[in-house]
């Protein structure tokens, strides 16, 4: 029986994965920034210019967006730590988009290198 790690092990040997050192260069290049972890975690802080869509409705959102029909937009995709990232890459990769990439190590290597992150306005009530 598999377990999710022998999952992202394979994923991961099928998709194109970035560098934390290559990150910003694809980040930059890229025509959408998806964060696929919750929005919870995404409301905590996340990257400039992300988008949330959980791993959970992403093939739902992509599938279903005029927004996202180009299957040759450049893709950048990240969660906590670069698990569902990667089963997210494949699961778009079988979807018929080509130009999709997961970075490796996630938000948390992202922010353990000192790299800028954003937290949304929430408003204040009084």
């Amino acid at each position: 029986m598999k377990t999710a790690q022998d999952l992202v092990a394979a994923a991961k040997q099928q998709i194109q994965e970035v560098s934390l050192e290559e990150a910003p260069a694809a980040i930059q290049s890229a025509a959408l920034l998806i964060d696929v972890r919750e929005p919870a975690e995404y409301q905590q802080g996340h990257l400039a210019g992300a988008i949330n869509i959980p791993r959970g409705m992403l093939e739902f959102k992509m599938g279903g967006s005029p927004a996202f029909e180009a299957r040759d937009q450049a893709i950048v995709l990240y969660c906590k730590t670069s698990g569902r990232s990667a089963l997210s890459a494949l699961s778009l990769e079988q979807m018929g988009y080509v130009n999709v990439s997961s970075m490796a190590g996630g938000y948390d290597a992202w922010v353990a290198a000192g790299n800028p992150t954003v937290t949304p306005d929430m408003p204040e009530f009084g």
